[in-house]
C-alpha cells in the first residue's frame, strides 16, 4: 500500500490549482468597451460589425464553411434540421453518449430523435449502428466528435451518401480539430459548434452553425433572424425567430480567437504526452486516436479504466481523483438513461405521436452502458498547466491503484459520504 488516499485523509498529490477557465486580459476589457461605446449592442441588424468579423475568422479557423452565429450551439443544430427542410415525422440518428441538446434539437424542429451505440474504441457514433438504424423516415445523421475524438467522417459520409441523407457534424468539442486536414464542420453538410462557457472558444453563451452551401447559410440566418430574407435577391422568407447572438459577445470572440491557436497547441501536445504516460499505468486504456484525425483539439480528455483492475467502478475513481486535487468528470450517461433527456415531460407531440422511439426501458445500448461504468474525462485546464499538470494527473492514478484494497474497503462508507458515487 502506498501513500494514504486523499479521499480517506491523506494529503492531495497536487495542491496547486489548475489553470482558470475562461482566460481574459485588458483585451477583453477594451474590446467590450468598444462595442458599449459605439451603442451597438445587440444582434440585430445581422450581422454587425463584430459579429460579421468572427464569421469570418471562425470560418479562416475551420478551413470552409458558410457560417452563422447564433444564440447557443443547441439551436444550431435546431436550425440545421431546419434549414435542411427536416421536420415532422422524419428522423434523425443521434449516438447514445453525448450531451442531451444532440437528442433535444431535433425534437424542436418536429423530428424524431433515434438513439444508436458507440463505437467502443472512440465513444463516437457507431457507423455499423447508424446504418442498422437507416428507415425510410430517415432524413439525417449527426455524429458527434467527443472529448478528443472525431467521429468516422469518412464511414458517416459513405453512409449519407448512399442513402441521400443530411449530416449535421455536432463540433462542439472541436474547434480547430481536423480529419483528414479538413476542419471539423466542414465536411458534413453543417457543422454546429457551442461557445459556451466551458467551451474551449467561448462568447460566454453561443454558437457558430457552419453550412456547405451560401444558399443554406441564407436559410440558417434568416431563420435566427425572425424570418428576414438572408439571399442576395432578398425575397426569401423562412418562419424564423430570434436567435442572435449580440454584437458584446461576438467581441468577447474575436479575441478569444487570437488566443485560440496557441492554446490548442499546448492542449494537443499535452495530450499526446498523456497518451504515453497512460499507456504504461495498469488497467488504464487510452482511448484510440485514428490516424485521419490529422489535428487534434479537444474539450475534454477521456480515458477508459477496467474496474476489474481497481476493484470498482469508474465513479469511485473520479471521486478519488478530484480529492487529489485533479479535475475529472463522469462525463453523459447513456441518453436513455439521462435525467437531463425528459422528452415525455417536453409537451412536444413528437414523444406522444411515436411513442415507440421512445420506450427507453426497452433499449439495450451496451457499449454507451459499458461507457458508464469505464470512462473518466479530464477538463481541459489540465493540458495547459505543462508536463506536471499531466503528470500529477498520472501520479494520482497510480496512488490510487496502490491503494486500490483500501478503497475498496472504504467503498461503502464513501458511498453513504457521497451518494452521487
Amino acid at each position: 500500500m502506498g501513500e494514504k488516499l486523499a479521499i480517506l485523509g491523506g494529503t492531495p498529490v497536487r495542491s496547486e490549482p489548475y489553470p482558470n477557465w475562461p482566460v481574459y486580459d485588458e483585451r477583453d476589457i477594451a474590446a467590450v468597451t468598444e462595442v458599449i461605446k459605439s451603442g451597438r449592442w445587440g444582434g440585430y441588424p445581422y450581422p454587425g460589425p463584430q459579429t460579421q468579423k468572427f464569421i469570418e475568422k471562425f470560418a479562416e479557423l475551420q478551413g470552409g464553411g458558410y457560417p452563422v452565429l447564433m444564440a447557443n450551439g443547441t439551436v444550431t443544430m435546431e436550425v440545421a434540421v431546419r434549414a435542411a427542410g427536416i421536420g415532422w415525422g422524419d428522423e434523425v440518428i443521434v449516438p447514445a453518449c453525448t450531451f442531451q441538446a444532440t437528442a433535444a434539437a431535433p425534437m424542436a424542429a418536429g423530428a424524431i430523435p433515434v438513439i444508436v451505440d458507440i463505437d467502443p474504441e472512440t465513444y463516437t457514433i457507431s457507423p455499423e449502428e447508424v446504418e442498422k438504424a437507416i428507415t425510410p423516415k430517415t432524413k439525417a445523421i449527426i455524429p458527434v466528435h467527443l472529448g478528443a475524438e472525431m467521429a468516422d467522417m469518412d464511414a458517416i459520409m459513405e453512409i449519407a451518401r448512399a442513402h441521400n441523407l443530411v449530416v449535421i457534424e455536432d463540433s462542439a468539442h472541436a474547434h480547430g480539430a481536423k480529419w483528414r486536414d479538413k476542419g471539423a464542420g466542414t465536411i458534413g453538410d453543417f457543422g454546429s459548434f457551442s461557445l459556451q462557457s466551458s467551451k474551449i472558444l467561448t462568447t460566454g453563451e453561443g454558437g457558430v452553425l457552419l453550412c456547405r452551401t451560401p444558399e443554406l447559410a441564407a436559410k440558417a440566418a434568416s431563420i435566427i433572424d425572425c424570418g428576414r430574407p438572408h439571399d442576395k435577391e432578398g425575397k426569401l422568407y423562412t418562419m424564423g425567430t430570434n436567435y442572435r447572438m449580440t454584437e458584446l459577445q461576438a467581441a468577447l470572440g474575436n479575441v478569444a480567437l487570437e488566443r485560440f491557436p496557441e492554446q490548442m497547441k499546448k492542449r494537443a501536445e499535452m495530450a499526446d504526452y498523456m497518451d504515453r504516460l497512460l499507456a504504461d499505468v495498469p488497467g488504464m486504456r487510452v482511448l484510440k486516436r485514428d490516424p485521419r484525425h490529422t489535428v487534434r483539439s479537444f474539450y475534454r480528455y477521456v480515458f477508459a479504466i477496467d474496474p476489474d483492475v481497481f476493484g470498482f467502478d469508474r465513479d469511485v475513481v473520479i471521486a478519488a481523483l478530484i480529492k487529489e486535487g485533479i479535475p475529472a468528470e463522469d462525463g453523459y450517461p447513456p441518453m436513455h438513461r439521462y435525467d437531463l433527456f425528459q422528452p415525455l415531460n417536453s409537451r412536444l407531440p413528437v414523444p406522444s405521436a411515436f411513442p415507440e422511439r421512445f420506450d427507453f426501458e426497452k433499449m439495450h445500448l451496451p457499449v454507451a452502458e459499458r461507457c458508464r461504468r469505464e470512462s473518466v474525462w479530464l477538463d481541459e485546464r489540465v493540458f495547459r498547466a505543462g508536463r506536471k499538470g499531466v503528470e500529477d494527473v498520472v501520479e494520482a492514478l497510480r496512488k490510487i491503484l496502490d491503494n486500490a484494497n483500501e478503497l475498496k474497503a472504504a467503498e461503502e462508507e464513501l458511498r453513504q459520504k457521497w451518494p452521487d458515487l
